[in-house]
C-alpha cells in the first residue's frame, strides 16, 4: 500500500471513532489487531512514526473507555502533526544539538576495555566462556552485541478463567496443591494454583521431590510463565518459569515487563544469561561510544548505538513487542544503521582519496580505434556508444578511472573493454585483463586474437596452466614492454610478474574478486595509478552495487544488439523431461546446433567427469544415435577444449554436452537451443548467465530447464518460474539477492568482507540507502575527517584491512 493510502485509511478510521462523541467506541472490536497490522506494512512511513502509533494501540482491547479515548486523540493529533509535517519523533527529538564525542584517549581506553576476554565479566567462568566461544562470544563488545532472538510479553498477569490455549501467558495465583501424582506409569510433579477465577495445573516430569517440595509449599503465592494447554478439562503449563512473591530481584528481571529470549546454551538457563547481561549492560554499556554525529541520526531517524543496545537488551515496557519479534524495530534498525554508515563512510572515503591520486590522463583520440571500428562487421549500439564516450572521458581525466561496466549477457562488453585497451596501448601503456577462471581467460584471450587480427597487436596468456617456459617468456615480454596486452587469471598476482608500464587493468565477473584484489593488481603499476574498468555480466541489484561498488562510478549496457529476439524459457519436471528433448531434435532438424549443460555434482571433480561423460555416452547412444555429440569438461586440456570449441563453433559438432565451463564469453549464434539439467542446482544469476549462450542471432532460441524432485508449486519451483517470466537480468539478480542472501550470491570469498553483526543487506535496504547518504555528506562536509578523529580512528580500526584503506589513504 502507499504511503497515503496508508495515511488515509487510518485517518477514516480514527475519525468514524472519534464521531458523536465516541459513539461507535464500545461497540468496536479487535481494533489493536487492525492498525497494529495496518502498521507493520507500512513500510513507507518514518520508523520512528510507525514506532509512536503503535504504542498508542498496543494493549489497547484491555483498556478501560477513557484511556481508548485518550488514545485515540492523541493518535489523532500524531497524524495531523505528521501531515502538516511538524512531526518530531519523541526519542530522537531528545538526541542533543551538540555532539559530545569522546577524546581519543577516552575512546582507546573504551576499546581496551571492549576487547577484553569475557571471562572477566561477572558470572563468568573458563566454562561458560567456552560456551559462549560457540556462539562466537569472545570480547565483551561481542558480549553487549549478543541481542537477544526473541521477546517473551509477561506485561501483564491474565486471570486464569481468561486463559487462551496455545498461547504464553502469566499467571498469578496461591498454591492449593503440591505434590507428586501419576499419569499412567508416568510420574509427575504436579502443583496446582489458583487466583479465584479457575484452577492451573503445573507440571514437571524431571524432578527433585524434597527440592520442588521446598520450592512450592502450600499457600505460597507464585507467578508462573509458560505456554497454556488443555489436559481434559483443565488449564494445565508444562514446566513453567516460576518466580515466587517473595523473590524481588527476579520479579524486577522476569515479571511485569518484556522479557529477552537469548540464544539457547546447553545447561544454562536464560534466566542465568538474563543475570548476566543486565550485570554486562550496567558496568560496560557506557564504554559503547556514540560516535555518529546527531544531525546524521535525526536526519534518518536513528537512535544512538548505545541507546539502540540498551533497548534490545531491555526494553521499554510499552515498546511494540511485534517489531522487536520481527527484528524490525527500530533498535534492529539503528545499529544497522551504524553499521553501513561506517561502511559507506569507508566507501565515500575511498573514492574521495582515489579522485586524488595522480593518474594517466590519456589522449583519448585514437586512429587504432578508429581504425578497428571501421574494420568491425557490425555497428555499435546506442547504448555501446553512451559507455565508451563514459570510459572515454574518465581516461581523458589526470584522476584514475575507477568505473564498473554492467550488461546482461550478449550485449557486447567485450567490445568495449577492447576499445578501451586500444586507448592505452596508442598512448604507449600496457594493459592487463584478469578473469576469474582458466576457461574464461582464454575465452577473452579468443575474442581478443580475433579481434586483433585487425590490427596485429602483441596479445599474451597467462594461467597457471601455462608451460613454465612460456611463463618465462611472457614474464620477460611484460617487464620488457613488448607485450602490450595480458589476459590471465589468478596468475597475474604472482611475485614474479612485473610490468614496464601498466596503465589499464581490466577485470571480468568483479563478483568473484574483491575490493583487495583489485588494489593488489593496480599495485604492480609501481609509481603511478591505472585506470580500472570492471566489467560484470552478473547484473548487480543495487543494494550491493551501492556496498561492493560503492567507490566506482557505474556504466549501463541496456540495449541488445540489433535484431536480437529473446530467449523463451520453459521448465520441464523429471516426469516430461523427454519433451525437451524432442523439441532440441526439431531445432536440430533445422540446421541448428545445442547445448546440454550438466551441474558440478556436490563439487567434486571426480563425480562431475563420471557425470557428463556417463551422460554424454547415453545422450549419443539413446537420445541424439543420429546426430555429432561431443563432450568438454573443465579436466581437459587447455588445447583439447579450444579444439572442441572450435569444431563447435565451425558447425561439425550439433550437441555440445558440458559442464558450466561455457558458463560466460562462449559465442556460437547457430546454436539456438540448450537443456539444462537439475536446474534446480543452480542460482538464478547462474541460470541466466547459461541461457545467455544462446539467443546470439536473429534467429529464435530457447531454454529448457529440467528440474528433479520438485514439485509443482513449490519454493524451488516458483524460484525456477522466475526465469520463465523474464529475461531481465536486473530483476532475476534481485530475486537471487532476496533468495539466497548476499553471502551465497556473491560466494563465501567476497562476502567475508561485508560480514555484520546486524546488518543485512537485503532486509535493510531502506537503512542502507540512509546510510550511504549520510555518509556521503559527512565525507563531503570533511573530506579528511580532521574534526572527526575519533570517527576516523573508528573507521580505519573497521575497515582498513577489509577495503585496504591505507593503501588508497
Amino acid at each position: 500500500m502507499e504511503r497515503n493510502e496508508i495515511l488515509d485509511r487510518l485517518r477514516r478510521i480514527i475519525e468514524s471513532l472519534i464521531k458523536n462523541d465516541f459513539a461507535l467506541l464500545p461497540k468496536t472490536k479487535h481494533l489493536e489487531k487492525t492498525i497494529l497490522a495496518l502498521l507493520s506494512s507500512a513500510n513507507e512511513l518514518p520508523e520512528c512514526f510507525r514506532e509512536e502509533l503503535k504504542k498508542l494501540f498496543y494493549g489497547f482491547d484491555t483498556l478501560t473507555l477513557p484511556e481508548k479515548k485518550d488514545r485515540i486523540l492523541r493518535a489523532k493529533a500524531l497524524l495531523e502533526d505528521f501531515a502538516q509535517g511538524k512531526y518530531e519523533p519523541l526519542q530522537i527529538n531528545e538526541l542533543p544539538d551538540v555532539d559530545t564525542f569522546p577524546t581519543l584517549d577516552e575512546y582507546r581506553l573504551s576499546r581496551e576495555v571492549l576487547e577484553r576476554s569475557i571471562d572477566t565479566v561477572k558470572g563468568i567462568g573458563p566454562k561458560l566462556a567456552k560456551k559462549f566461544a560457540k556462539k562466537e562470544v569472545y570480547t565483551i563488545e561481542d558480549l553487549l552485541y549478543f541481542i537477544p532472538r526473541d521477546y517473551q510479553d509477561r506485561r501483564k498477569v491474565t486471570p486464569i478463567s481468561e486463559l487462551v490455549e496455545g498461547e504464553s501467558l502469566i499467571v498469578y495465583g496461591e498454591i492449593i496443591k503440591s505434590g507428586p501424582s501419576h499419569y499412567g506409569r508416568r510420574r509427575v510433579y504436579e502443583v496446582v494454583i489458583t487466583d479465584g477465577s479457575g484452577y492451573l495445573y503445573l507440571k514437571w516430569f524431571n524432578f527433585n521431590e524434597g527440592l520442588w517440595r521446598k520450592l512450592y509449599p502450600l499457600g505460597k503465592r507464585i507467578y508462573a510463565y509458560g505456554e497454556v494447554s488443555r489436559f481434559g478439562r483443565n488449564f494445565e503449563m508444562i514446566h513453567p518459569e516460576v518466580v515466587g512473591d517473595e523473590e524481588e530481584e527476579k520479579l524486577t528481571l522476569e515479571i511485569g515487563k518484556i522479557v529477552p529470549v537469548y540464544s539457547s546454551m546447553e545447561g544454562v538457563s536464560n534466566k542465568v544469561l538474563r543475570k548476566i547481561l543486565k550485570n554486562a549492560l550496567e558496568e560496560y554499556l557506557p564504554y559503547i561510544p556514540n560516535l555518529i554525529p546527531s544531525k546524521y541520526l535525526k536526519k534518518a531517524g536513528y537512535l544512538p548505538l548505545r541507546t539502540a543496545l540498551e533497548k534490545l537488551h531491555a526494553p521499554d515496557d510499552n515498546a511494540d513487542i511485534i517489531s522487536l519479534r520481527d527484528g524490525r524495530s527500530i533498535y534492529h534498525k539503528s545499529l544497522a544503521f551504524e553499521e553501513f554508515f561506517f561502511l559507506e563512510l569507508a566507501l565515500g572515503w575511498r573514492k574521495g582519496k582515489l579522485k586524488e591520486e595522480s593518474g594517466i590522463a590519456f589522449n583519448v583520440h585514437s586512429k587504432l580505434v578508429e581504425e578497428f571500428l571501421a574494420k568491425l562487421p557490425f555497428e555499435l549500439t546506442n547504448a555501446q556508444k553512451r559507455v565508451f564516450e563514459e570510459i572515454k572521458q574518465d581516461m581523458a581525466r589526470p584522476v584514475p578511472m575507477n568505473r564498473l561496466l554492467q550488461g546482461d549477457v550478449g550485449c557486447g562488453k567485450t567490445v568495449i573493454a577492447f576499445l578501451a585497451s586500444l586507448i592505452a596501448i596508442e598512448n604507449d601503456y600496457q594493459v592487463a585483463l584478469m578473469a576469474p577462471t582458466e576457461i574464461l581467460a582464454e575465452q577473452h584471450y579468443y575474442n581478443f586474437r580475433q579481434y586483433n587480427q585487425l590490427l596485429g597487436l602483441n596479445v599474451a596468456l597467462l594461467t597457471g596452466g601455462t608451460p613454465p617456459s612460456r611463463k618465462r617468456e611472457i614474464y620477460h615480454g611484460l617487464k620488457a614492454g613488448y607485450i602490450q596486452l595480458v589476459i590471465g587469471t589468478h596468475a597475474l598476482f604472482q611475485e614474479a610478474v612485473e610490468f614496464r608500464r601498466l596503465g589499464l587493468v581490466i577485470i571480468d565477473e568483479q563478483h568473484r574478486f574483491g575490493v583487495l584484489q583489485r588494489a593488489e593488481l593496480r599495485a604492480k603499476a609501481k609509481d603511478l595509478t591505472p585506470d580500472t574498468l570492471v566489467m560484470t555480466a552478473t547484473p548487480i541489484p543495487r543494494t550491493l552495487a551501492l556496498t561492493i561498488y560503492g567507490d566506482l562510478d557505474v556504466s549501463i549496457i541496456d540495449e541488445m544488439p540489433k535484431g536480437r529476439k529473446p530467449v523463451i524459457t520453459k521448465l520441464f519436471l523429471e516426469h516430461n523431461k523427454d519433451l525437451a528433448y524432442e523439441l532440441v531434435k526439431a531445432e536440430l532438424k533445422k540446421g541448428h546446433q545445442a547445448y546440454v549443460i550438466l551441474p558440478l555434482i556436490e563439487e567434486s571433480e571426480a563425480l562431475d567427469l563420471k557425470a557428463v561423460l556417463t551422460y554424454g555416452e547415453e545422450l549419443k547412444k539413446r537420445v541424439f544415435p543420429e546426430f555429432k555429440v561431443e563432450i568438454l569438461h573443465g579436466k581437459m586440456s587447455s588445447h583439447e577444449k579450444e579444439r572442441i570449441m572450435q569444431a563447435f563453433k565451425r558447425g561439425e559438432i550439433n550437441i555440445l554436452v558440458s559442464t558450466t565451463v561455457v558458463e560466460v564469453g562462449v559465442d556460437v549464434p547457430n546454436a539456438t537451443v540448450m537443456v539444462i539439467e537439475h536446474a534446480e542446482r543452480f542460482g538464478l544469476s547462474q541460470l541466466h548467465q547459461l541461457r545467455g549462450r544462446v539467443g546470439r542471432s536473429d534467429k529464435q532460441s530457447y531454454c529448457f530447464l529440467i528440474a528433479y524432485k520438485v514439485s509443482f508449486g513449490s519454493e524451488a519451483f516458483k524460484r525456477l518460474e522466475i526465469l520463465t517470466k523474464t529475461t531481465d537480468g536486473f530483476k532475476i539478480a534481485e530475486e537471487d539477492l532476496k533468495l539466497r542472501g548476499p553471502g551465497e550470491f556473491l560466494g563465501t570469498k567476497q562476502s567475508g568482507y561485508l560480514e555484520f553483526r546486524r546488518a543485512d543487506l537485503v532486509r535493510d535496504y531502506d537503512v542502507l540507502l540512509k546510510a550511504r547518504e549520510c555518509a556521503f555528506d559527512l565525507i563531503k562536509e570533511d573530506p579528511e575527517l580532521k574534526k572527526y578523529a575519533v570517527i576516523k580512528e573508528e573507521l580505519f580500526r573497521r575497515w582498513k584491512d577489509r577495503l585496504k584503506l591505507l593503501e588508497v589513504a
